[in-house]
């Protein structure tokens, strides 16, 4: 009896990750294995347990947890996909597994169990716009979900460009149980505009390459088990006005290879008809309160919605309120989250009818304030929980050569952020590009500060990146089309993002690339989100608004003088560095590679690294809060970055650099008015 069981909890897991395609070798090698598992389970479970109900528990948690051990393994040995040869990889590319890539939990910022992962193995064609709005009958072959069709890990490696439409289509299984319940398919990102159809009828449309969508499916779904899922994509790259950051279709220099369609997990999710959409915490440090905005679909008059915090297993404080209205919770002695102390509050929020739970969903919270002080100079500073702190972080591009956009792995998603860490850094800047929320999960566990840029677009317009010198400097003259897709996009971006409390400074616009309408922009960003600095124009060009005045300067550090710019905004190094080395067998292409300034060898680039950082202590006490280095990583043929593209090769002595790095946070540099 017990081996049947287990055979049957087994099964599954083979007919799904191609048993038909397997030889018989393979076949042979799988039934010996699953044997022998069964064999010892039996022996196992027999000795442990007499009681007979417990035992048949036990041996189907264990069978699923086997069946999600070798099942995939198996699956990615042997599916039809195989990355696109030709360029470097990361150590990653060769552990992405076809049958279930990036099977981890999408966000993390709100968590529910029921919920089904459909990355993985699609069928794609690429026909011409003029092909009109019908599915294609015959596709191209397969790409892998969530990889962008230029990337080596979708299997394709094909461009696509304005006059072509990308399709995709799979059917997958998911036999619907519909009483009081919703079914919601959930796009994490696709560039750029994306109509999706199940099972034949529209589901909906959405424009936006960098912000999360989903729609309602419940009633497209068949009531039999198979569903068809079938995704249109259309993408302009640089030949649009949509934000599109560092891509263009002919890459060269700091431009990078295009990036089009499903680039972030698609994924189902079972919700109850009256449901949690969104969790959104403030702290405030100074009142010692927490206050959770919620969001219901579908609330019923007498709905409750309650609010639980947790540090730990230590249940801090509680509130219930009505659906949509704000809690405020009284956190005292609160645990501050610094990058030197990241603490997070879990949280807890039930949807109750009658008293009786409806929904609930898993978030977390964190106590910190970002805010703006005077030094004793009359100096604006940048502070961190009421503290001046020095903020130094590398321009983060968030590329991948084997991925672009997209991480190979969760594994390697996390990999940068903890490099930039154990490097002595406390700040990112996430330039021109939006990551999956799990990444910003990250940032917030280990304590990592984000400046978080909004993808440029449009571009035309002319630069000045003087601070106080006028007359090169224009504003982009958007059409109308343009300036609401670039607010759109603004807003959904800030939307998506504003949970996370590691991002601290949001940037509209960088070095004047489509800038327009700068006091407008500025203004509104600080007006939605008043609990985070805005740096207006990050190396110009500049106007008087915003938080911050950014000066970009390669690659020696400088700033803006403070007795003329340093009493109205904060002042910081928004880029410099750029030193470049490029690693034999380690880059993009063999020649023609470039940094801002090079070097022949690691010696020589720590030497003149450390040189700037050297130079760092006097403009810090002058007046200087925040400086960015340029980059995280190599990118393409950029090879100015502390690791090469391929991840494989660390340019710098690590331990070195975190030595050298932690003087700059020595807090007797600046004294605070009034401390």
């Amino acid at each position: 009896m017990i081996s049947n069981l287990v055979t049957k909890i087994l099964y599954p897991y083979r007919a799904n990750n191609g048993w038909g395609r397997c030889c018989l070798h393979e076949k042979r090698v799988f039934l010996a294995v699953e044997h022998i598992l069964v064999l010892l389970l039996v022996v196992l479970i027999k000795n442990l347990f007499k009681n007979r109900k417990l035992m048949k528990k036990v041996v189907l948690s264990l069978g699923v947890l086997l069946g999600s051990l070798y099942g995939p393994a198996y699956a990615q040995q042997t599916a039809d996909w195989k990355y696109v040869q030709g360029k470097i990889v990361t150590p990653w590319a060769e552990k992405v597994v076809a049958a279930n890539p990036l099977p981890e939990y999408p966000r993390p910022q709100m968590t529910r169990p029921n919920w089904q992962n459909i990355n993985g193995l699609w069928n794609y064609a690429i026909v011409p716009q003029s092909a009109g709005d019908t599915k294609p009958s015959v596709f191209d072959g397969k790409i892998l979900v969530p990889f962008a069709v230029e990337s080596a890990l979708s299997g394709v490696g094909k461009t696509v460009g304005k006059d072509s439409i990308l399709w995709y289509q799979r059917l997958i299984d998911f036999a619907p149980k519909l009483k009081d319940q919703r079914v919601l398919i959930h796009f994490g990102a696709v560039d750029w505009k994306a109509e999706v159809f199940v099972n034949g009828k529209p589901a909906g449309s959405h424009q936006g390459g960098y912000d999360p969508f989903s729609f309602d499916i419940t009633d497209l779904l068949a009531k039999k088990k198979q569903q068809e899922i079938v995704v249109k994509v259309w993408d302009p790259s640089s030949d649009g006005p949509q934000p599109r950051g560092k891509q263009i279709k002919n890459p060269h220099g700091i431009w990078y290879t295009p990036v089009t369609g499903i680039w972030q997990t698609v994924w189902l999710e079972t919700v109850a008809t009256s449901h949690i959409t969104s969790v959104t915490p403030v702290a405030d440090i100074d009142k010692q309160t927490l206050t959770v905005n919620t969001a219901v679909a579908s609330a019923g008059a007498a709905d409750k919605v309650k609010i639980t915090a947790w540090d730990g297993v230590n249940k801090v404080a509680e509130q219930e309120v009505a659906p949509n209205q704000p809690a405020t919770l009284n956190i005292s002695d609160a645990k501050l989250w610094s990058p030197d102390a990241p603490n997070l509050y879990n949280l807890t929020v039930t949807l109750t009818r009658n008293g009786k739970p409806v929904d609930e969903v898993k978030s977390y919270a964190a106590m910190r304030k970002i805010g703006v002080q005077v030094d004793e100079n009359g100096i604006q500073r940048m502070t961190l929980n009421n503290k001046f702190l020095f903020q130094y972080g590398p321009l983060d591009q968030g590329w991948w050569p084997d991925g672009l956009y997209t991480a190979p792995t969760d594994e390697a998603l996390k990999f940068d952020i903890l490099k930039t860490k154990e490097m002595g850094f406390n700040m990112i800047r996430k330039h021109v590009k939006v990551e999956p929320a799990r990444w910003y999960r990250y940032c917030d566990e280990l304590g990592m500060l984000v400046w978080q840029d909004m993808p440029s677009g449009d571009l035309g317009n002319n630069w000045e990146m003087r601070p106080g010198i006028t007359g090169n400097e224009t504003d982009k003259k958007r059409t109308p089309e343009s300036e609401n897709i670039y607010k759109t996009e603004w807003k959904a971006i800030m939307d998506a993002n504003r949970f996370f409390p590691s991002i601290v400074v949001w940037v509209p616009f960088n070095e004047a690339w489509g800038q327009f309408k700068t006091a407008e922009i500025t203004n509104w960003t600080m007006q939605y989100d008043p609990s985070r600095l805005v740096n207006s124009a990050s190396g110009g060009n500049f106007e008087p608004v915003g938080h911050i005045i950014d000066l970009h300067n390669y690659p020696a550090p400088v700033m803006p003088r403070p007795d003329l710019f340093g009493q109205k905004q904060i002042i910081v190094l928004g880029e410099f560095g750029g030193l470049g080395l490029p690693v034999d067998q380690h880059v993009w292409q063999q020649k023609d590679n470039w940094g801002y300034q090079s070097f022949k060898n690691q010696e020589e680039l720590y030497n003149r690294y450390a040189t700037f950082i050297d130079r760092f202590e006097p403009l810090i006490k002058k007046g200087l809060s925040a400086a960015v280095y340029t980059q995280t990583t190599d990118v393409e043929v950029e090879t100015n970055g502390l690791m090469t593209y391929d991840r494989k090769v660390i340019k710098f002595p690590e331990t070195k650099l975190k030595q050298i790095h932690s003087k700059l946070y020595d807090p007797s540099f600046v004294k605070l008015s009034g401390k």
